[in-house]
């Protein structure tokens, strides 16, 4: 049985917590409860929506994780049944968690103390004490989270429903005797049973961290002896009433989770992006330019430019002499003001120095040296006496086809022997032998070769070859002829 005033207390508390809740402005310019870009907030599981989200391929932004809710409370149990409504206390444990924006689960524990007293059908005086326990699971509904007109709440107004299960411990006396344990014995009552919960509730925001909350909740059951008697003529089950007030705390590091999300209106993150977008992509904004020369139309003094022609910040195709024929036109592009006026190629009337004329014939005259680009030449190797390799022929061979090819050039064929009258020999031997297999085999010319050996500057068994333009002889005297190496 539902008592008039505890329901006419449900509505003036709905009805007053609805009017503090909706009265209530946030400014949301810098903050709507989070911060989409913050990565830390996100669960492992929602970083591939996160990292959709973030470079534009998801419309929506991933659920970051949110913090739990701890609560506890001290209230005023009632418990109505046959003989009335008994007022108790009440104490609540409960642990609160979001499904979503307007959706969260609140398991909790209770503890109910009530008393009373009352006359059976048969004239008894009868004196009872109930202790009970109580476990269960609510599902609470936000009513007020989303909104199009405001940011956050300061107030979170909820229903409550749920299931639970209770445990009482009763005592009754009777006639003013002694309490004695309470047990039914042949009417098949179970006194641990199951009850029903509905009520209502609104939670007001003390800071990022806590908030108070009051709360009206019955619980409805299918047991009458609750005060160990039930009149045998209603049969009325007996509830619970309790209304008290519960002091919450968010559970979890702020630094990787927000608020629980009933304190966050889903909608913040659209109106804030609208109001001062960060995120979405806005269309490029695009001014007409018909002649399409950098300068839109509205600023363009010269709206047919031809494609690609230079122009000034006012769109005019550039004049650098300032002659009246633009750059593009002008085949004098720096005449000067003493030549002015100027034709229609923009050639002044100044007459030619004479310094330009004698430039001209110098110009005219002037050829240029040739120039020697014949390079990656090989260097030949001799394991010992100056008699060639079958690589050091195919090395030849190749080098024979550059040189060919650049005719202008001629070959410095380099040995590099050391101090000994032999070695000095031996290296001649050996430039020798290549000049002849270029000259005989590969047809070169002799006189495109510069025979020449160092004082041992580089390796004595090495023979280089260096493209050049400069002249030397095509041949040496042997330095020790009688020291010649045989083949």
């Amino acid at each position: 049985m539902v008592s008039k005033k505890y329901f006419s207390l449900m509505v003036v508390l709905l009805v007053l917590t609805q009017t503090v809740s909706f009265g209530q402005t946030t400014d949301l310019s810098t903050n709507w409860g989070w911060n989409w870009l913050d990565s830390s907030k996100i669960a492992p599981a929602k970083m591939p929506q996160y990292n959709a989200f973030a470079s534009n391929e998801y419309p929506y932004p991933a659920r970051p994780r949110d913090q739990w809710e701890l609560g506890i409370g001290l209230g005023t149990a009632i418990l109505s049944n046959t003989w009335g409504q008994d007022a108790g206390f009440g104490a609540t444990l409960t642990l609160r968690k979001a499904l979503n924006h307007t959706f969260s689960l609140r398991p909790y524990l209770a503890y109910y103390t009530n008393s009373g007293s009352g006359n059976d059908d048969k004239g008894n005086s009868i004196s009872y004490k109930d202790n009970s326990f109580h476990i269960g699971m609510d599902v609470l509904t936000s009513l007020n989270t989303a909104s199009y007109y405001r940011g956050n709440p300061k107030v979170n107004i909820y229903l409550i429903t749920g299931l639970e299960y209770f445990n009482p411990s009763l005592k009754q006396s009777i006639n003013g005797g002694a309490y004695n344990t309470f047990t039914l014995t042949s009417n098949n009552t179970v006194l641990n049973d199951f009850g029903f919960n509905i009520g209502v509730g609104a939670a007001f925001k003390i800071s990022n961290r806590v908030n108070l909350a009051i709360e009206a909740k019955n619980t409805l059951t299918n047991n009458g002896y609750l005060n160990t008697y039930s009149d045998q003529y209603s049969r009325a089950n007996d509830a619970w009433w309790y209304a008290g007030a519960k002091l919450n705390f968010n559970l979890g590091n702020a630094s990787k989770r927000v608020e629980p999300l009933y304190w966050i209106n889903p909608n913040s993150y659209a109106y804030s992006e609208l109001n001062a977008p960060k995120h979405m992509k806005l269309p490029k904004v695009v001014l007409p330019d018909a002649d399409g020369d950098g300068v839109t139309d509205q600023f363009d003094l010269e709206p047919n430019t031809p494609a690609g022609v230079k122009v000034d910040t006012h769109g005019r195709a550039l004049d650098t002499d300032g002659d009246g024929v633009p750059d593009y036109k002008d085949k004098e592009l720096l005449t000067p003001q003493k030549c002015f006026p100027v034709n229609a190629d923009g050639i002044g009337t100044c007459p030619e120095p004479a310094c330009c004329q004698e430039l001209r014939g110098l110009l005219a005259n002037y050829h240029p040296a040739p120039a020697c680009t014949l390079s990656d030449l090989p260097s030949i190797t001799f394991k010992k006496g100056a008699k060639l390799s079958t690589d050091a022929t195919k090395l030849l061979d190749a080098a024979a086809a550059k040189i060919k090819a650049n005719p202008d050039c001629k070959v410095k064929v380099v040995g590099h022997p050391t101090a000994s009258k032999a070695a000095q020999q031996l290296s001649y031997d050996r430039v020798e032998s290549v000049i002849k297999y270029l000259v005989d085999k590969q047809g070169i010319s002799e006189s495109r070769f510069i025979f020449s050996y160092d004082g041992g500057a580089g390796d004595a068994n090495t023979i280089d070859l260096l493209g050049t333009l400069e002249d030397g002889p095509n041949t040496v005297p042997a330095p020790h002829p009688n020291l010649k190496s045989g083949k």
